[in-house]
């Protein structure tokens, strides 16, 4: 059985404005239907039923326009943040709709791999956090953020990579899987970023590996990214 899907979609989307001052970014078009489309679309095709959407800025016009999924087959939940609560914060703020294990996906990130392999990678670990990372062979224009150890443990995170620039090979793709114990570190009600205070603390204790793929992920956090995820779907309707 698949695990619970979680898909971040609180973000205000800054990088992508005007086309986010009146639309929230999952709900920005991409060959006419919402970008969240596709990563829903993705997940049911993979056998996930269950998805749970964190959602802030304009998040009423998400549960709006999917409702609770059962036009596309699933069952979606959605938790919102009354603040912007960051990353960390707004998983806390769901902590009653989630399950003991489950997959996350940033909203604004599209990784089309077999999540299954993922989940089983990480079931056999017995660690408390995974993160799937990509090596940027083909460039993402995301700067590589994670640097490995040969365990796959990650040794090194940093957001702000130019410091680090040389130690750091591989960048995170947008997905990983968590146990739900990890919100033992968030503080309720608090802005916490996932990766900047999370992040080193899974770190420090060993608990954080890593999945390495070849596949690029699309991100489309500007403008430009956004144009390179529509040629990749108008290339892989063409396949």
């Amino acid at each position: 059985m698949n695990m619970q899907a979680v898909i971040l979609a609180g973000g205000l989307g800054t990088r992508l404005r005007p086309l986010t001052e009146k639309t929230c970014k999952p709900m920005i078009p991409v060959l006419g239907k919402p970008y969240l489309y596709y990563q829903l679309e993705m997940l049911r095709q993979q056998e996930h039923r269950d998805i749970l959407i964190l959602l802030g800025y304009l998040g009423e016009q998400v549960q709006q326009y999917f409702g609770d999924g059962s036009s596309m087959g699933l069952r979606l939940e959605y938790s919102f943040e009354a603040k912007p609560l960051g990353t960390g914060g707004a998983l806390k703020n769901a902590g009653k709709m989630l399950k003991n294990e489950f997959l996350l996906l940033y909203g604004d990130s599209y990784l089309p791999i077999k999540y299954a392999q993922v989940e089983q990678t990480f079931a056999r670990s017995g660690i408390e956090a995974m993160v799937v990372v990509y090596n940027n062979r083909h460039d993402t224009d995301v700067k590589n953020n994670i640097a490995l150890d040969a365990n796959l443990y990650v040794a090194l995170y940093d957001k702000d990579p130019a410091a680090q620039s040389g130690l750091l090979n591989y960048v995170e793709a947008g997905v990983l899987a968590l146990r739900k114990q990890v919100l033992d570190y968030i503080a309720p009600d608090k802005v916490v970023s996932l990766e900047k205070e999370i992040f080193p603390i899974l770190v420090a204790s060993r608990e954080l590996k890593a999945f390495v793929t070849t596949q690029r992920f699309y991100d489309i956090g500007t403008l430009m990214r956004l144009k390179e995820f529509e040629q990749y779907l108008e290339e892989a309707r063409k396949a």
